[in-house]
């Protein structure tokens, strides 16, 4: 049931832009696995068969860079919850491109920059996995949650900088980023 393939076709692709909702799973030795759905229309882009990328907006943690700068791995998955059921799985590897980073402009430029844009995931392909999708319930999307942006849109530039400063540590522990690296990176993308 289960279809592996070294790059994404343009089945899959058109497979994941039909998709309002995908995964990111991130795992470090000796730290917990990190799961997070990301939402918010337009912020995955299909770089190449070979290459994705994402848009991170500043949330309740900073995990997927901690594990991705310690480790590497990075699993993103799509579910069809419409017709055809589907499931998509994209197994690779990734780093997260921050705005004072000299590859910034080449991945920001696929993106419409949002309040609260904290960093791009560039991530390589490895595998891709398709399978059945059967016990993936039909669902219909209604909206996206406008939250998140209006809270990033809302904040003082000053007080975001000082927060986010100090968030350098993952739950676990393993660094995020240098506290003047992220700073910067914060303050860019304000």
């Amino acid at each position: 049931m289960a279809d592996f393939s070294d790059t994404l076709s343009s089945h899959h692709i058109s497979m994941i832009e039909r998709q309002p909702i995908f995964f990111v799973a991130t795992a470090a030795e000796g730290a917990r696995i990190n799961l997070s759905p990301k939402g918010l229309t337009d912020t995955f882009r299909v770089l190449s068969p070979g290459r994705v990328a994402y848009l991170d907006i500043s949330g309740s943690g900073n995990e997927t860079h901690a594990h991705l700068v310690a480790d590497g791995r990075v699993t993103l998955m799509f579910c069809n919850f419409r017709q055809p059921a589907l499931i998509l799985r994209i197994y690779g590897t990734g780093v997260p491109v921050l705005p004072q980073d000299e590859r910034w402009e080449e991945f920001a430029q696929h993106f419409t920059l949002l309040p609260g844009t904290r960093q791009i995931f560039d991530i390589a392909v490895e595998n891709v996995q398709t399978s059945c999708g059967w016990g993936v319930p039909i669902m219909d999307y209604e909206r996206e949650r406008e939250t998140l942006i209006k809270y990033h849109a809302g904040r003082d530039p000053v007080e975001y900088v000082e927060k986010r400063s100090r968030e350098t540590r993952s739950i676990d522990g393993l660094p995020v980023t240098p506290p003047d690296r992220y700073i910067a990176g914060e303050a860019a993308s304000n």
